[in-house]
């Protein structure tokens, strides 16, 4: 039997500054900041391996000397490939950088600077298999404690979008975008014939209100953009349960011993004494 995610090819973003996580992601990449001791992208790709996708591009700009250590490694060998953007393209502009990679079958865009966990399989089948009609991708959503610096979804009786509300004061509900998406080609196309646009959640979501499906991740979803919710999302998972899938190698030996573990203890000593 076929894993939920065969066939399915990901775009994992990663170029990003981080700059709310400074001084922490002045010297080391947001998406590798350490969760349960493992890196961050770490955990995406595991997940992803597990739920049998074995396509995966990430694209890569600040930092990107650490971002290609990292990936240039035998664990992800093979399958996982590094995209490096000269210049910042923006999260809709990273889908036309890479429209020949993602335009065959259901395509997965995440956001890979937020920690999730969850049951990704079930998210694939339900896209695959039960999203409501006329639907063209399915929106991974939570429920935060913070609707104000999110995308907050009002959704229909069938669980379409309707409204979408990105960052705005007193927002209508805590049913966030978890900035998780699986697209149809139909999505791309739209991306590529409009070259002008470059962010996905201003520019794109808006124009498939009624089309974009929803599922709901109950178990843990977390913008660690700040160090404050970075610590948070540490200590949910300190004893690091997360698991390890691969053997250890010489990264990950160099990476336990890593100052960015002390910076984010001291960090959160210094503030928490405050």
């Amino acid at each position: 039997m076929l894993e939920a995610g065969s066939g399915v090819r990901a775009l994992l973003l990663a170029a990003g500054s981080g700059s709310r996580l400074r001084p922490l992601s002045d010297g080391w990449p947001k998406s590798l900041m350490p969760i349960g001791g493992r890196p961050l992208m770490d955990i995406w790709l595991s997940d992803l391996w597990c739920s049998g996708v074995r396509e995966v591009r990430v694209n890569v700009h600040h930092h990107q000397t650490e971002m290609l250590r990292f990936l240039n490694r035998p664990r992800y060998r093979g399958w996982v490939r590094a995209v490096v953007e000269e210049e910042l393209l923006g999260t809709a502009g990273s889908v036309r950088a890479n429209q020949e990679f993602l335009s065959v079958g259901t395509a997965l865009l995440v956001h890979a600077d937020n920690f999730c966990v969850c049951d990704l399989e079930a998210f694939f089948h339900f896209h695959l298999e039960e999203r409501p009609q006329p639907s063209a991708m399915t929106m991974m959503t939570f429920d935060t404690l913070s609707p104000e610096s999110c995308g907050v979804v009002e959704v229909d009786e069938r669980g379409l979008v309707v409204e979408f509300h990105e960052k705005i004061s007193n927002p209508p509900g805590c049913r966030a975008n978890g900035a998780v998406y699986l697209l149809e080609e139909e999505v791309i196309e739209r991306i590529v014939a409009r070259p002008q646009v470059t962010d996905f959640s201003t520019e794109v979501v808006p124009e498939f209100l009624g089309r974009i499906a929803t599922w709901h991740n109950e178990i843990s979803h977390r913008d660690i953009g700040t160090p404050e919710m970075l610590r948070a999302a540490q200590e949910e998972h300190r004893d690091n349960q997360l698991g390890e899938l691969w053997e250890p190698d010489e990264w990950t030996t160099w990476f336990a011993q890593h100052p960015i573990h002390l910076k984010i203890e001291a960090l959160h000593g210094c503030r928490g004494s405050l």
